[in-house]
């Protein structure tokens, strides 16, 4: 859940339905940025951005769930949260993205590189969709977060542009 502009109310509000809704469908619920919202919200967990909470702390909060690390394209940064004993690590971003500024550019380069060192499962965000998704499934991204392509499509609806995905 990225809820970057909600009051902490309405994300509470929005959490509880999208936890509600992942439960039904079988699927983790983590939230971003902000492990004092996992916990209230019994998330699976919580991704960290750099700038966001350090991550032994975060791990005091949630305990034995998920977390996550932004690694944007750095290979240091990927050792750093293999050490801390991350639950995954997230690159990119990998295309142009309306998401949000892109401050790092990452390349599947760096998805073979990180493979090479650790078993962790990685996330490649920024600018993923329907025509350049399976690039990075074939370069060892084991996830992808997608966003802008689904709820900002201006050519599909959300349904429609998850079901281009499968």
């Amino acid at each position: 859940m990225r809820l970057k502009k909600y009051s902490l109310n309405r994300k509470i509000f929005i959490g509880k339905k999208l936890k509600k809704l992942c439960r039904a469908k079988k699927v983790k619920f983590l939230v971003n940025d902000d492990p004092w919202l996992a916990k209230k919200l019994n998330a699976d967990g919580c991704h960290l951005g750099q700038k966001d909470m350090i991550f032994r702390k975060a791990r005091k909060i949630i305990g034995n769930k998920i977390i996550g690390i932004t690694c944007h394209n750095s290979l240091t940064l990927a050792k750093k949260a293999i050490k801390l004993k991350a639950d995954y690590l997230a690159f990119g971003a990998f295309y142009s993205t309306k998401t949000k500024k892109i401050k790092f550019r990452a390349n599947t380069k760096i998805l073979t590189e990180v493979k090479k060192l650790t078993n962790i499962p990685i996330v490649a965000i920024g600018g993923v969709n329907s025509e350049n998704y399976r690039n990075l499934l074939l370069n060892k991204a084991n996830f992808l977060a997608i966003s802008g392509y689904i709820w900002n499509n201006k050519k599909y609806k959300p349904k429609k542009a998850i079901e281009l995905l499968k």
